[in-house]
């Protein structure tokens, strides 16, 4: 099998496998409380019967609010295809494409803030604000991660452009076993970094109905139908991408199917941690998710001084 083929295999897997992720940090929520919870495939059932149902559009809504949750969509799925899936190489690899992959993102962020800010809707208004507030925060931490990645790749000589292959294709996995501890900082910024782009606690609750306290949930009222699966599926994508970066940093070079597994289970073993984590701690208050962003930049800055120093 050849590494296109790979690839190819391991991008259906994340397209098919990403809306599981949302159950199994549901049913994790579930257990912990003491419930039984909804079924593990509930997104799945979500979704299908959102693509079967018409849509609800406001009188005063424009072209925005209509085009807006299938632009978002769409940039996920452009920036999937830059990661190394499961260590694989991406075909469409170039320099300078973890910059690509990251504006994607934000172009699909844009693209919702607009639709919902179409809706003239105040309490929308609030979440869009939030949400570029606390993203803006992110996307330097998040750029800081990368060059810490490049940086520990290039000296192992793994890495000799600045794309996302180079970064997190196999050499990167268990190089803090190599007297590189620096890169342990990397996974838990990562990791904030996911909690906080995805809306999950403690930036914000995916399960709030109180419109003051919403970010992502507030910004999405007023959608429906096929529009409101599209950004459903547009959000458990991101949160694979998220997920995904992690994993690249833990799965070693082995062979693919086995790859492949142990892939699998640190991505879904990541949707366990955000579980747990929703189910021991409550949301902060949004004046302390800077203070968390902010946290996270400096163990980045601080891991990359250290990579650059060797």
């Amino acid at each position: 099998m050849n590494e296109v083929m790979m690839y190819g295999v391991q991008q259906l897997l994340a397209l098919m496998l990403a809306p599981l992720m949302i159950g199994v940090i549901a049913r994790v929520k579930a257990k912990v409380a003491g419930r039984h919870g909804r079924p593990l495939l509930q997104m799945y059932f979500d979704l299908a019967k959102l693509l079967r149902k018409g849509e609800v559009i406001g009188t005063v809504t424009g072209p925005m609010f209509r085009i807006g949750p299938a632009v978002s969509l769409a940039s996920v799925l452009c920036a999937m295809l830059f990661l190394p899936l499961g260590g694989v190489a991406s075909p469409v690899a170039f320099q300078g494409d973890c910059i690509m992959a990251a504006y994607l993102l934000g172009v699909g962020r844009f693209a919702m803030m607009a639709s919902s800010l179409d809706t003239g809707s105040p309490f929308e208004g609030m979440g869009t604000s939030r949400e570029a507030f606390f993203s803006a925060l992110c996307e330097p931490v998040l750029f800081l991660c990368f060059l810490t990645m490049f940086g520990a790749a290039s000296s192992m000589g793994s890495a000799t452009d600045l794309s996302l292959t180079g970064m997190f294709h196999g050499a990167p996995a268990f190089a803090w076993v190599l007297n590189r501890v620096e890169l342990l900082l990397i996974p838990a910024v990562l990791f904030i970094i996911l909690l906080v782009e995805n809306c999950r606690i403690p930036a914000d609750d995916p399960n709030t109905h109180l419109e003051l306290t919403m970010i992502h949930e507030v910004m999405i009222l007023d959608h429906s139908g096929p529009s409101l699966a599209f950004i459903l599926y547009g959000s458990a994508l991101k949160l694979w991408f998220f997920a995904a970066l992690l994993a690249g940093l833990v799965v070693p070079d082995v062979p693919f199917w086995t790859r492949t597994g142990v892939y699998l289970g640190v991505v879904f073993g990541i949707a366990v941690a955000v579980g747990i984590v929703e189910s021991v701690m409550a949301r902060l208050r949004l004046i302390y998710v800077p203070h968390l962003i902010c946290g996270a930049g400096m163990f980045a800055a601080f891991a990359l001084v250290l990579t650059l120093a060797r």
